[in-house]
């Protein structure tokens, strides 16, 4: 029963209006409502002293709803067909805003100005129909060196009061110019760094895709309009400014306007959706910003041994992937660039 009082607070500087703190576990906070962007949006444009571990705090907003209208949005900005299911990726537009409250705290260690968006890997469980509330749960990972700075994951679940359905893990990197020295011990068991490549604006390589002579189960041509930025910060909330407008891009050190890495992401899932299993895990490393407008390529193949999105990881399947898995990959077509590369492997 301890785990289910709860007593009302004005909490710390900086927490989201409308929370209550969690008797049974410390650092949880429970929202009564989707915390806004506003604040977060102006609290990262105050500098931080920085350093130090992350707090040890969780974010839950129980029984979440979809919006039908939202979800009818989401569908059509990316792509997807179906409307009686939420898409993978949707679940993250209910976590971002809670992931987004976490990182403007003044006492997480990290400035939110500059991080780029490196990998992203999403777990769906079963199939979550579009009526469902689902409870949504937050928080971060402790920072660990990289080879371009410090990066840390973001964390976010969904269960359905009964078992957990979706969950995903986010990495982000605060670059810097001179990295922190690798300590011990600093990351998790049994995981790898992220690519030192992935997301860097900075980084001119012309980078290919290794192979696509392999059979494509899927292979496309996409146009992606100036506008699309704009499109997917209307439905998703995430209005940081490089995705907007060319003017505000170049402020940041692009040339234009950049797609969102989870529109790419989500664009691709659609492309895959009448493939995907009812359970899947999809990882991507986002490799290179789609400079907005652009003209790209999308190709997915069945897997074949060898590394997965995050260099890690074999495949053994051939055929039409069912029960094997996808390789996919997104580059653009008149520079060959490499944008974002990923894999799908059925769960189950």
């Amino acid at each position: 029963m301890a785990d289910r009082l709860r007593r009302t607070t004005t909490g710390a500087p900086g927490s989201p209006t409308g929370s209550t703190v969690s008797a049974g576990r410390p650092g949880t906070r429970e929202l009564t409502a989707p915390p806004g962007l506003l604040g977060p949006y102006v609290r990262a444009l105050v500098p931080k002293r920085g350093g130090g571990p992350a707090p040890e705090r969780r974010l839950v907003l129980r029984e979440a709803a979809t919006d039908p209208r939202k979800l009818e949005r989401y569908a059509e900005v990316c792509g997807f067909t179906r409307r009686d299911r939420l898409p993978a990726t949707y679940p993250h537009l209910v976590a971002f805003p809670l992931a987004m409250s976490l990182m403007a705290r003044r006492d997480f260690p990290l400035p939110m100005l500059g991080l780029v968006h490196i990998a992203n890997r999403i777990e769906q469980l079963r199939p979550v129909g579009a009526g469902e509330r689902l409870t949504h749960h937050v928080w971060t990972r402790q920072p660990r060196p990289h080879p371009r700075g410090t990066s840390f994951e973001v964390v976010a679940e969904a269960d359905d009061g009964t078992a957990t359905v979706w969950r995903s893990v986010s990495t982000y990197l605060s670059r810097s110019r001179r990295p922190p020295a690798p300590e011990p011990h600093t990351a998790a068991p049994g995981t790898e760094a992220p690519d030192p490549d992935a997301g860097d604006p900075d980084d001119t390589a012309t980078d290919t895709v290794a192979d696509t002579t392999v059979a494509a189960l899927v292979d496309e041509h996409w146009d992606v309009g100036a506008s699309a930025g704009r499109s997917y910060a209307s439905v998703s909330g995430d209005r940081n400014p490089i995705h907007l407008h060319a003017l505000a891009a170049r402020a940041f050190g692009f040339p234009r306007a950049v797609a969102h890495g989870m529109w790419t992401k989500a664009r691709c899932l659609a492309a895959l959706e009448t493939l995907l299993p009812d359970a899947h895990r999809v990882e991507v490393v986002f490799r290179a910003p789609v400079l907005l407008p652009a003209h790209v390529r999308f190709h997915a193949s069945v897997r074949t041994a060898g590394p997965d999105a995050d260099g890690t990881g074999t495949g053994t399947g051939t055929g039409t992937g069912t029960g094997t898995g996808w390789d996919f990959r997104l580059h653009g077509t008149g520079s060959g660039r490499e944008h974002l590369r990923g894999t799908v492997t059925p769960l189950g």
